[in-house]
């Protein structure tokens, strides 16, 4: 669950510039997800492909982006048993009003990754 140094080299760079772009978007959609009680723990999927988990939010090629954003929720992942256990996730889950969880899906790396939103 924490941040992957795998990450840091490969995936960084290409993440931190699409998330200055779209932090607001999914700071206002994780809000939404919480306040009408879907969630405690909202969950945005980025792929550079189509996939199947979550609703499509943010295509890429409508901001230039190099990731596909999507939103969904811990449920979700329970549910496709992408999390084995709901419990330790949510204890290890960052303060959604500070962080956001991404689920990076690529070839090389699959992982969820708490990034900081850009403070106001």
């Amino acid at each position: 669950m924490n941040n992957d140094p795998e990450l840091s080299g490969k995936y960084l760079g290409t993440i931190s510039k699409d998330f200055v772009v779209v932090s607001d978007r999914l700071k206002e959609t994780s809000y939404e997800i919480r306040s009408r009680g879907f969630s405690d723990y909202p969950i945005f999927p980025i792929s550079k492909v189509e996939i199947p988990i979550g609703q499509l939010l943010i295509p890429k090629e409508a901001m230039s982006l190099e990731w596909n954003y999507y939103a969904t929720y811990v449920d979700e992942f329970v549910q496709r048993k992408l999390i084995d256990n709901k419990g330790l996730f949510e204890k290890e889950y960052k303060d959604p009003d500070e962080f956001c969880c991404l689920f990076v899906v690529d070839t090389d790396f699959t992982n969820f990754v708490f990034i900081p939103y850009p403070e106001d």
